[in-house]
Order: structure tokens, then C-alpha cells, then sequence
């Protein structure tokens, strides 16, 4: 089975996803594949996107790629936690939650607050 997440292996790839949402918003997933609660969030989360949301889901594996995701907490000047969820368009994090906010329901709110946002003039 093809992963619907897009992976953040490098620096190099998360400089090409914050380029992405430049153009359309993006979410960047922190997870701890060794974790309980990452698990329940990437299942999650996995499901979400089987079901046909419409969201490029980057995924940093935060002990195989700790520079990137040290580089990702630094970038935005968040502390890094596991699962660890954020919204980003523009370069910048609209919103962000962890552990047991890494939920279809809260990103769709958070999705439904920015886009209510973009259209204020």
C-alpha cells in the first residue's frame, strides 16, 4: 500500500514543502512511530486522508530525522513534541496541536477558521 503521507527526509525536503505552501496550505505531522498516541494520530490521520481530504500531509519520523525535526521546532520556534501536528500556509503556522489535538475534527476546524480568515478582505 502507497503512504498518504509525503515524507520530510531533509532539510532540502522541508524547504521544498514550506516553498508548497506558499502556493496552498500544508500539514506537517511529527511522529514517533514507537509511540502509543503518534500511532492513534497516524491511523488518524491516514484515514483522513483515505477518505479524500484534499491536503498535501508531510511526515517527519522524529527519531530517524531528528535534524529535521529539530529544524521544523526551530524554524517555527515551537517545542518539539510527538505527535505534533501544524498547519502551515505561507511559510508560517496558522495552527498547531499535539498528542491528543492530532485529530481529523481539530484540523478540520483549524482548516475551516483559515479559510474563513482568507476571505475576510
Amino acid at each position: 500500500m502507497i503512504s498518504p503521507f509525503l515524507p520530510l527526509d531533509t532539510i532540502a525536503d522541508l524547504d521544498a514543502a514550506l516553498l508548497r505552501s506558499t502556493h496552498e496550505p500544508i500539514l506537517i505531522f511529527k511522529h514517533s512511530p514507537t509511540c502509543g498516541i503518534s500511532a492513534m494520530a497516524h491511523a488518524s490521520l491516514t484515514e483522513w486522508l483515505e477518505r479524500g481530504a484534499r491536503l498535501p500531509v508531510y511526515v517527519v519520523l522524529v527519531r530517524q530525522h531528528r535534524e529535521v525535526s529539530a529544524a521544523v521546532s526551530a524554524r517555527f520556534s515551537l517545542r518539539h513534541e510527538s505527535p505534533q501536528v501544524l498547519l502551515v500556509e505561507g511559510s508560517e503556522v496558522r495552527w498547531h496541536g499535539s498528542h491528543f489535538r492530532v485529530t481529523p475534527g481539530d484540523i478540520d476546524t483549524a482548516l475551516a477558521r483559515l479559510s474563513r480568515a482568507s476571505l475576510v478582505p
